[in-house]
């Protein structure tokens, strides 16, 4: 007689499975992993992650919806506190974010599948992250701190932030400048070229 599962039973083994498929997903891509891979890595029978997920696909948009929300949370939880400063503790909780969660960082960004309201909760977490950048530049443009379109500015400073990690993780930084302080110098590049644009 099988033993039945609890709730936590199933809430161990989806948290299981979803830590061996986000490693495996940022190391061999999408395509490189398959069901039955997944399965071999936990112990268990080729169809018992079909028991609670519906497929591969499924999986890769769970697992990305929950390094979108953990990194989200990383940001909204530096944003906190004096306005001072706020945009610094932000780019620093981003890098930081990134180099402690290299396998979720690459499979939010580096993985070729869309990002769309077939996956609700995937949806809602990409947008989530994507909205509190450009949120920031919105209100630093009402604050006046800079003129210029706050989306342009948002997704510059992301796109940025961004080029600074792939740099750093592919090592293409390891005879260059520290990232933390190439960080600093695009952001106050970033700051003086948006002021007194009329």
């Amino acid at each position: 007689m099988p033993r039945y599962l609890t709730e936590q039973d199933i809430a161990d083994f989806r948290n299981e499975l979803c830590k061996v498929a986000t490693e495996r997903f940022a190391r061999h891509g999408y395509e490189g992993v398959t069901m039955r891979q997944l399965a071999e890595a936990l112990g268990c029978s080729p169809k018992t992650p079909y028991r609670y997920f519906k497929d591969k696909a499924d999986i890769l948009a769970t697992v990305r919806a929950q390094a979108f929300a953990r990194f989200a949370d990383a940001l909204e939880s530096a944003a906190k506190g004096p306005a001072e400063g706020r945009g610094r503790r932000t780019a620093e909780a981003y890098i930081a974010f990134a180099l402690k969660n290299p396998h979720a960082y690459r499979i939010m960004f580096d993985i070729d599948a869309p990002i769309d309201e077939s996956h609700a909760e995937l949806h809602t977490a990409a947008e989530r992250a994507a909205r509190f950048i450009t949120r920031g530049a919105e209100e630093m443009a009402k604050a006046g701190t800079i003129d210029a379109d706050p989306a342009l500015f948002g997704y510059a400073q992301w796109a940025a932030l961004h080029g600074i990690v792939m740099l750093h993780q592919s090592g293409m930084l390891a005879h260059g400048p520290d990232y933390r302080k190439l960080a600093t110098f695009l952001g106050t590049t970033l700051l003086k070229g948006s002021k007194g644009r009329k």
